[in-house]
């Protein structure tokens, strides 16, 4: 809104000049996201607190989360205040690819709501039963890759297709109807990454700044022609203004983390995790760097890749072998991975460092196949 407010008058006074710069609206994104937070948290927290909103701890995770019983949960919110009103304020409303990651953003906040509205509200113990939420998920990333593949955002590449990394000038190209399901699996997939990690006091939290930060500067990049060309990745005009997005997410992220750290005051619930993860999976998506995600968000990977070995693996022992061998002979000690390394003995601190620490290094290594072509 500022950019379409303030940009005509530049010609009057060369400090108006400045929202013409990406840099510049991004970091006003990421500093208006902090305050943001900052402004909203607190009394948001106390309302959730008034209304008994607390979280529901299983009987069957470990012992020392027992203690979170009752915290404030669907402070996912405060995540959608703090990126989505920066984004209208800081970036081009004109700009499609803006509006497209806006829209994910609050589709998946809006699923992830009404799970934690009748799981913890109406008291429904396994909120929005998993085959509706499922379908809420699948359905948005089938518009999705429809939207794509017939209305590009950027015209000048193959609609059906996606760059690989470590090599120049590349697209690997689908089958449209097979690109469709592609997307769908990429957003569904995130967007369940992120609500999978969501188990420890400010660990995807965090993890959401690494990799928000992570692709703030793959957008910036893909969205200017020299850094593009020198780089020998696909130009995308009009893909910088999604480093405002990613800035607000970015410093919505941080800000939630001052209430969501060890310990923590407020739980971000369904409402923030698949809002993030929708968030991620479409901005990759529309920067044609799916598989980049997939590295810079590695912690994600895994963690959801270890629920998904761990149900496999016990399902088939419980099928083959019986019952009592499946439960004895289990690959993680329990699911997702940061619940395996606190039955190893790990404090709740210590792995939430520990996992930020890999997803500094998975970032790094993303940014790095920039380059390495």
């Amino acid at each position: 809104m500022l950019y379409h407010l303030l940009v005509p008058f530049a010609k009057q006074h060369i400090l108006f000049n400045l929202f013409t710069y990406i840099t510049f609206r991004a970091a006003g994104a990421t500093v208006t996201a902090l305050f943001v937070a900052f402004a909203f948290g607190p009394s948001l927290i106390e309302r959730l607190r008034r209304r008994g909103v607390g979280q529901v701890i299983r009987a069957e995770g470990p012992a020392s989360h027992q203690s979170k019983r009752g915290t404030p949960t669907m402070g996912g919110l405060i995540i959608i205040l703090a990126t989505v009103i920066p984004t209208l304020l800081w970036a081009r409303l004109d700009s499609r690819y803006v509006i497209v990651a806006v829209v994910a953003t609050l589709w998946m906040g809006a699923i992830g709501f009404i799970d934690d509205y009748l799981k913890i509200v109406r008291g429904k113990s396994q909120g929005l039963v998993a085959r509706w939420k499922l379908v809420g998920q699948v359905s948005f990333g089938f518009v999705l890759g429809l939207f794509v593949l017939l209305w590009p955002l950027a015209p000048n590449l193959r609609a059906a297709a996606t760059q690989v990394p470590l090599f120049k000038y590349y697209l690997l190209a689908f089958w449209p109807p097979l690109y469709v399901l592609f997307v769908t699996f990429v957003l569904t997939g995130s967007s369940n990454a992120v609500n999978l990690t969501d188990g420890l006091d400010g660990l995807a939290t965090g993890l959401t700044a690494i990799t928000a930060g992570a692709f703030a500067i793959f957008a910036y990049l893909f969205g200017r022609f020299d850094a593009a060309k020198y780089l020998g990745v696909y130009f995308l005009p009009g893909a910088g203004e999604l480093t405002i997005f990613c800035g607000a997410l970015l410093g919505a992220a941080l800000g939630f983390l001052w209430f969501n750290a060890h310990p923590a005051q407020v739980f971000m619930g369904d409402t923030g995790a698949l809002a993030i993860g929708g968030a991620l999976g479409t901005v990759a998506i529309t920067l044609k760097a799916e598989f980049l995600l997939l590295i810079a968000g590695g912690v994600f990977a895994a963690e959801a890749f270890s629920v998904l070995v761990q149900t496999g693996v016990y399902r088939w022992r419980k099928r083959t072998r019986g019952k009592a061998y499946a439960d004895a002979h289990r690959v993680f000690r329990m699911a997702p991975l940061h619940h395996h390394f606190e039955k190893l003995g790990w404090a709740e601190p210590q792995v939430v460092m520990r996992f930020y620490i890999m997803g500094v290094l998975c970032a790094a290594i993303a940014l790095a196949t920039l380059k390495v072509r």
